[in-house]
């Protein structure tokens, strides 16, 4: 029987997902305009620096860190950061973000993942229409951009309301 096209486009995330770096988390985005892939991207350090799989060292790990604090003590930059880094703005105008995370562990899905709110703020701008997340081999979530700017979750976790 054929993919559908979305789960093809999540198993393509799927696949740059085994580039990642991260110990604790695995993430492929894939950057999709009119059945065209834009760019790609994956989990891992900034270009020059050492991943945490050449150090064989998690700091947020070591620490205890929750999913989803203290980013800004991760060496890695996100998957769909790095997507969008390698796309021109006016491809990704209108385009579908497709993302998929597995946990290093045991290679199971990333239940209940989304985009961090940095990489929500890197979608908006960048244009994105839709972020597409597998939730497991079969299902995803198709999660409409624009609603991110309505219900604008940074004005109650950042001001304390």
């Amino acid at each position: 029987m054929r993919r559908d096209k979305t789960n093809y486009y999540l198993d393509l995330a799927e696949v740059v997902s085994k580039r990642s770096t991260c110990l604790r988390r695995r993430y492929g985005a894939v950057i999709v305009k009119n059945d065209e892939v834009i760019s790609t991207g994956y989990v891992g350090a900034p270009r020059g620096r050492e991943n945490c799989s050449d150090l064989n060292f998690c700091r947020r790990e070591k620490l205890n860190i929750p999913r989803g604090q203290r980013y800004e003590l991760c060496r890695s930059v996100h998957a769909e950061a790095n997507a969008i880094i390698s796309a021109s703005r006016g491809k990704m105008l209108g385009s579908t973000l497709y993302l998929c995370g597995q946990e290093v562990k045991d290679g199971s899905y990333v239940s209940n993942s989304c985009c961090c709110s940095m990489c929500k703020r890197m979608v908006i701008n960048a244009g994105i229409r839709n972020v597409v997340i597998r939730d497991d081999a079969d299902n995803y979530r198709d999660i409409p951009v624009e609603s991110w700017i309505e219900n604008d979750d940074t004005l109650t976790d950042e001001m304390g309301y």
